[in-house]
């Protein structure tokens, strides 16, 4: 259907669907703290994977769209492509977020947050090797690369979850002249003004469904009408997946995130980022029940060009968390504007990797 509508057309329902998952994005990432410090979830293993599979309800929906499709390019484009441009959403609240002389990582500094990014580098690394294992390699519609994957984000979860109770470090390895209130302080304001609005948990809940199956079908029509887009605008489905794609999908976290930062929960506002992204490679696993095949193993080079340049980027927030460098230099710390920087290289690279074949 979607390839008989005209360009135009197609980028009206592109940019709907856009604002549609944005719009409900927010409401979703809303009642999903209220109802979590409602429900007593918090940041126990329960409410943290609920948070992960709620922030990425689009590329859920997406990754199942395309899967189901046959569209294998597309959904592990918008995988990977997501975790590099949802780290450089990290740029975006350093520079329009953050209050103050100090940058975002020198105020959000935390020995757990390195741990979270760690477990985005680990995950990332467990999915390259998963392309170089024969496509033959399936059991009862699983592939061994996205078992694995899931499996290693669960341990990743469970460690983290004991890290945030105390880690045997000075000030249980939270920096000093950091964020002044506890991480998660937003959250409880969000409930706060929730219940001082008259807001009861069945509202919550209802807006919470509402939202999330607004999400999912907003997010299956950016992935139809973007495949129609790439074909007709003769982009291939993995670059188109990579960037404007990821770009749609990440809205309600750069929304969220803006949130965070302005109410001074810095920790918070990164770690939505960097769970997120740990997140997005389980979706391999998905993808793969969903169609039957190994996902990995059909990875081009410009999936693997873009897992190298998540890892990258990942690793200069990592870097920029332990070192807290205080300079700012257009509005943002040295390291956001490294990852800048080195994402509009990135992204010029992968349009060559793309043109020469791969």
């Amino acid at each position: 259907m979607f390839d008989s509508l005209s360009l135009p057309v197609l980028l009206l329902i592109f940019a709907a669907a856009a604002a549609a998952v944005w719009i409900a994005g927010v409401k979703l990432s809303n009642t999903t703290d209220v109802l979590s410090s409602r429900l007593g979830l918090g940041e126990a293993l329960g409410g943290l994977i609920m948070l992960a599979i709620v922030t990425n309800l689009p590329e859920v929906a997406i990754t199942a769209s395309a899967a189901l499709s046959g569209n294998i390019g597309v959904a592990v484009g918008n995988i990977l492509g997501g975790i590099a441009i949802q780290t450089v959403v990290l740029v975006v609240l350093d520079v329009f977020g953050v209050r103050g002389r100090n940058p975002l990582t020198y105020q959000a500094a935390s020995l757990v947050l390195v741990l979270e990014g760690a477990l985005v580098i680990a995950v990332l690394a467990v999915a390259v090797m998963g392309t170089q294992l024969p496509p033959s390699l399936v059991f009862e519609r699983v592939a061994p690369g996205g078992l694995l994957i899931a499996v290693l984000w669960v341990v990743g979860l469970l460690i983290l979850n004991k890290a945030r109770s105390g880690l045997p470090w000075q000030e249980e390895g939270e920096a000093p002249e950091g964020q002044k209130e506890p991480r998660g302080h937003s959250k409880g304001k969000k409930d706060d003004e929730a219940q001082s609005k008259g807001e009861s948990t069945a509202r919550a809940g209802a807006v919470f469904g509402a939202a999330a199956l607004v999400t999912l079908a907003g997010g299956v029509l950016l992935e139809r009408s973007g495949d129609a887009i790439a074909g007709d605008i003769g982009m291939s489905g993995v670059l188109f997946g990579a960037t404007f794609l990821a770009a749609a999908t990440s809205l309600p976290e750069l929304s969220t995130g803006l949130t965070s930062v302005r109410l001074g929960d810095y920790k918070l506002a990164v770690s939505d980022i960097f769970g997120g992204n740990a997140f997005l490679p389980v979706l391999f696993l998905m993808a793969s029940l969903l169609s039957g095949q190994a996902v990995l193993p059909q990875a081009q080079a410009t999936d693997i060009y873009l897992t190298g340049l998540g890892i990258l980027l990942t690793a200069i927030y990592l870097w920029g968390l332990v070192f807290r460098p205080r300079r700012r230099v257009l509005r943002m710390g040295v390291d956001s504007l490294a990852v800048l920087v080195l994402y509009a290289v990135g992204i010029a690279g992968l349009v060559a990797v793309s043109l020469g074949g791969g």
